[in-house]
């Protein structure tokens, strides 16, 4: 008998197959059992008929454990109320492993003893629901990098200095020496540029930041392009058409499971180029406007984020920071030295800073005195300031946390359970 996964049995309607699960819940009426079988494609409502099935499949119904292994064999029946659009009508029903004391039970749980069990905890309807999307998030994100000629460069997760100063850097022995978990995969894009013209890097990202917010990880995946000859009107329409078409492209094919998250999905719709663009001095006057207190020169907390955006039913672009807030990389604006040629965009609904990018420095010596500005090792850099030594080019780039992105697109309110298994500040289990 052929087993079908229960994503794919639309295409098998009156059909006898076998589905392999697990159950996920189940409701009797009399002679008549209702097992909801899942297996990570989909969730099968299946009628169990005592009349219609053996006595030992019809014990085996009854005895089925919550998130006990199955193997149902039945004919697909079209069933527009049910989930996925068909149900199975049994014919037979065995327990290949009966699980006993399943921790995670249908009533209310809190979120410390969620996260210990972080590990079954992915296989509920919710989980199951965000970690779908965040798949269809990562796929998007390389296929529009795929279809515009981008190469993809895996950078290093060793390093031997810092992308933006070692404060928040986790520090381990490389035979001997110090090195450091990778806060970005930028600076070894910049030379891969020079090679390639267009590259991007997608891969995890460590800060050691003692935070608890829900809008930090320790460990975040960050998907990075970098430009050659991009400037930053050009950065800021490619950041513009890559969060619309990822928004885009979960709206039309997680739709289920955005549904199942009961995201408004109206508001997803709306994420169409282009965004509004504030500069820094504007967001500054803004939140004055509104009690804030705030003035030039001051990092824009996650308060002040959330009151800029809004105002918007989009992602606001605000660029132009000041230098002395900015990494060392940051091109000066030529119109207003005072400020880089930066940006960050802001989600909508409270989710804060989606995508941070630059024009980077090309000139080697102003790149060289921001170095030292900021007490940086200058030998520690030499290699990248051979990259403005050995034929210099204008630059751009951006980086976006997927965590960040996939909260906003589901509607979940915590970064942890945007990941499968987050690493928070001293919780590191499972």
């Amino acid at each position: 008998m052929e087993h079908v996964r229960i994503g794919d049995l639309s295409k098998h309607i009156d059909q006898t197959v076998t589905v392999k699960g697990w159950l996920y819940n189940k409701r009797e009426s009399g002679k008549l059992k209702f097992p909801i079988v899942r297996d990570g494609s989909g969730y099968l409502q299946c009628v169990v008929s005592k009349k219609e099935v053996s006595e030992a499949s019809w014990q085996a119904a009854t005895d089925a454990t919550q998130e006990s292994t199955l193997s149902v064999v039945g004919v697909v029946r079209a069933e527009s109320r049910a989930p996925g659009g068909v149900e199975l009508h049994v014919s037979e029903l065995a327990v290949t492993h009966l699980t006993e004391d399943y921790p995670i039970t249908p009533k209310e749980h809190g979120t410390a003893f969620l996260m210990q069990h972080r590990h079954l905890w992915l296989r509920s309807k919710n989980q199951h629901a965000v970690l779908r999307i965040r798949s269809e998030v990562e796929q998007a994100c390389r296929d529009f990098f795929y279809n515009r000629d981008f190469t993809l460069i895996d950078s290093p997760i060793l390093t031997p200095a810092a992308c933006e100063g070692t404060s928040t850097l986790f520090e381990t022995d490389y035979f001997g020496d110090k090195a450091y978990l990778s806060q970005s995969g930028q600076l070894y894009l910049e030379p891969a540029a020079a090679a390639l013209g267009k590259v991007y890097c997608f891969g995890p990202t460590f800060r050691a930041e003692k935070s608890k917010t829900r809008r930090h990880l320790m460990e975040f995946w960050m998907i990075e392009p970098e430009v050659a000859f991009m400037e930053f009107d050009g950065l800021q329409e490619l950041a513009e058409s890559f969060v619309e078409y990822i928004v885009q492209r979960v709206v039309e094919r997680r739709r289920e499971e955005l549904n199942a998250l009961e995201r408004d999905i109206t508001k997803l719709e709306k994420i169409q180029r282009p965004f509004p663009r504030i500069t820094y001095r504007e967001a500054i006057e803004v939140l004055q406007s509104k009690g804030k207190d705030v003035k030039f020169g001051d990092d824009l907390g996650a308060d002040d984020e959330t009151t800029l955006a809004a105002a918007f039913d989009k992602p606001v672009m605000v660029s132009r920071y000041p230098k002395a807030i900015k990494a060392f990389y940051m091109q000066p604006d030529p119109l207003d030295p005072d400020v880089v040629l930066g940006m960050d965009m802001l989600a909508p609904e409270g989710y804060g800073e989606i995508i941070g990018g630059s024009q980077r420095i090309h000139d080697h010596d102003l790149l060289l005195q921001r170095i030292k500005e900021h007490d940086l090792p200058v030998e520690a850099f030499q290699w990248y300031l051979d990259v403005r030594k050995y034929g210099s080019f204008p630059h751009s780039g951006f980086g976006m946390g997927i965590e960040r992105a996939v909260a906003w697109i589901c509607g979940v309110t915590h970064l942890r359970e945007c990941i499968p298994y987050p690493r928070m500040l001293y919780k590191i289990y499972p």
